[in-house]
């Protein structure tokens, strides 16, 4: 079966998240994904170190691609960066705009080797504005988006471990690509994508902006209490949390004859506090009383097996292990286990995460080590050994 994506070049000058990420879901369908590092390796290489040299971020970035070392800003360099995007379709740099200016990554720039070449870049807080220039990583579009606000407790906000922001911005990046390529297959013309994050963290977070500019709510947190629903909360079992997420009628009516009319309880389908979800997020801390009651007289697995059968949304909240060596977890399959050099055990690496029922998935490659693959690439661009040779003596590769 041919690859959906074979035939496309794509060129990753990208750094951490948002740029490589964005890369291996073109890798992932068949692109061929040229990862290019400094010669003594990218920023993004080396945090939480697992073995070989090699942290755990960048192997779930870099699957399925290829690696080379380069200096893009030297003279030598730029002859082989014009070289590279003349036989690409798409170069993505996840860079301040100065500084692709500097290194000869901006479009101007990689227009003039490639007419029709299609540029994906992002930054931090997007393409204009008095805050364009800065620079920032995932939790400033945390923070922006009033999305850490509401996260915590009033008098201590939290922002989400995992990077949502990065993540989605990456996701944001891959759409526009694929859009960018049919229009360019109807038209020719190429173009540039851009992304931001905080751009990406405002349009997740934007009902909530949304309620606050109509109606003016001036929310609070409530630590994992929902707000707009009911009951919505974590909730102590006896031998860990769950979480359950009750919203809507259909379901607060299941939930209701789950719990039935216990001793003191108000009658929950006809109290009026209780009466629309939002009337049930206002009254929420009665709900979470009573759920929590309910919990806290079970085991987790007994709460997520009751209400999963009744049709309420309920799961255990879990450790990092426990995740891996849960039964639904490993059903899916999405965590690959994957050798690199070096590691003491494969390591698990998400594919990404969609299923789609006519189009596979490339078979899965490791990520590569650093500039394993420049002298193969070089001479696809018609370098001999000795031009190499001389690249490498002159720190360009």
């Amino acid at each position: 079966m041919t690859a959906l994506l074979q035939g496309i070049r794509v060129l990753d000058f990208g750094r951490y998240i948002a740029g490589p990420w964005c890369a291996a879901m073109l890798a992932e369908y068949g692109a061929d994904v040229i990862r290019i590092e400094k010669r003594g390796g990218s920023e993004d290489r080396f945090p939480g170190q697992v073995g070989g040299g090699v942290g755990a971020l960048f192997l779930q970035m870099n699957r399925n691609k290829r690696s080379m070392t380069l200096d893009p800003a030297s003279p030598q360099g730029r002859e082989v960066v014009a070289k590279l995007v003349r036989g690409a379709d798409v170069v993505i740099a996840n860079l301040p705009a100065a500084t692709l200016v500097a290194m000869g990554l901006d479009y101007a720039t990689l227009k003039g080797y490639r007419e029709d070449i299609i540029f994906v870049t992002n930054n931090a807080f997007g393409p204009t504005g008095p805050m364009q220039h800065n620079v920032g990583f995932d939790s400033v579009g945390q923070v922006m988006s009033g999305a850490v606000y509401m996260t915590g407790q009033p008098e201590q906000p939290y922002r989400a471990a995992a990077t949502w922001v990065d993540f989605g911005t990456a996701q944001n990046c891959a759409f526009g690509t694929l859009a960018a390529l049919m229009h360019r297959a109807r038209t020719g013309q190429g173009q540039v994508v851009t992304g931001a994050l905080l751009a990406t963290a405002l349009a997740v977070n934007n009902a909530a902006l949304i309620e606050q500019a109509v109606v003016k709510p001036d929310r609070v947190p409530t630590g994992n209490r929902g707000q707009t629903s009911g009951p919505t909360d974590m909730y102590a079992a006896r031998d860990g949390w769950v979480l359950v997420a009750v919203s809507g009628a259909p379901l607060f009516k299941r939930w209701a004859r789950l719990m039935g009319q216990g001793p003191g309880d108000p009658d929950w389908l006809a109290d009026p506090r209780f009466a629309d979800d939002d009337s049930r997020g206002r009254h929420g801390h009665l709900l979470s009383e009573r759920m929590a009651r309910w919990c806290a007289e079970r085991s987790s697995d007994e709460v997520v097996q009751t209400l999963g059968e009744a049709m309420i949304p309920c799961a255990p909240v879990l450790s990092p292990q426990q995740a891996l060596d849960h039964p639904q977890v490993q059903a899916l399959g999405l965590l690959q286990a994957t050798d690199y050099p070096g590691l003491p055990r494969p390591a698990p690496v998400a594919a990404v995460p969609i299923w789609m029922s006519q189009t596979a998935p490339v078979t899965r490659q490791r990520p590569p080590q650093l500039g394993e693959h420049t002298d193969q690439i070089l001479a696809e661009l018609g370098y001999g050994a000795a031009d190499i040779t001389a690249l490498r003596d002159g720190a360009v590769i």
